[in-house]
């Protein structure tokens, strides 16, 4: 079982909103609509930047700012999705091995997990600093596989994003769609997921049915 962050195991979605809000009145870039980053949801900070970055030097600005912003706000507004502590607390008892796969870095990603108690139900982690291409190409989804020595055939991957879902279609693994994340059913059809879950109940469910 491989699991995005944000928007799936993690309540993020305002703190990462509020950090680009942030950054780009910072950086006179004005009020850039939340649509416009929430169409980018799942994939990594520098992809999300690229256009209001014209050098190296502004793209290392704008994500400095990002961090410090997100940092700095991050455990007084992250939040675990009600029911997911359960959820995963019932994959973990029937042996099953666990990951997260996520677009953010290593050190927020380890932090938000710690934040919420979850940091030590998942066997490995796959972070945007640890591959070259990133979500929605299938590297990141096809290193977790590897590192847990698992089948693709036998791995689901569930995300929030269509990012997500394309990384897992793409990595030739099941993939779940969860609806109690940032995005509707009709946004998600078009990558054609294996599974629907409507929230962390349903998930807990199907995994105790086998």
């Amino acid at each position: 079982m491989l699991f995005d962050l944000d928007g799936t195991l993690i309540d993020s979605i305002e703190l990462i909103l509020a950090s680009y809000r942030h950054t780009m009145l910072t950086h006179g870039h004005g009020n850039i609509p939340d649509a416009e980053w929430m169409r980018g949801v799942g994939t990594p900070l520098r992809v999300q930047l690229a256009r209001w970055a014209t050098t190296p030097d502004e793209m290392e600005a704008l994500v400095a700012t990002y961090r410090e912003y997100n940092l700095s706000h991050h455990d007084r507004m992250i939040t675990i999705y009600p029911g997911v502590r359960e959820a995963v607390s019932a994959i973990r008892t029937r042996g099953l091995r666990t990951g997260v796969v996520t677009s953010k870095n290593r050190e927020g990603t380890a932090r938000g997990l710690a934040l919420v108690g979850l940091e030590s139900d998942m066997d490995v982690l796959v972070c945007a600093d640890d591959v070259t291409n990133p979500k929605p190409h299938p590297e990141p989804v096809e290193r977790a596989v590897a590192a847990l020595s698992a089948d693709p055939a036998t791995t689901l991957f569930v995300g929030d994003s269509i990012h997500d879902l394309h990384s897992g279609r793409a990595a030739g693994v099941l993939t779940g769609a969860v609806l109690w994340g940032p995005f509707s059913r009709e946004e998600l059809a078009p990558a054609e997921p294996d599974f629907w879950f409507s929230d962390p109940a349903e998930l807990k469910a199907a995994i105790e049915l086998g």
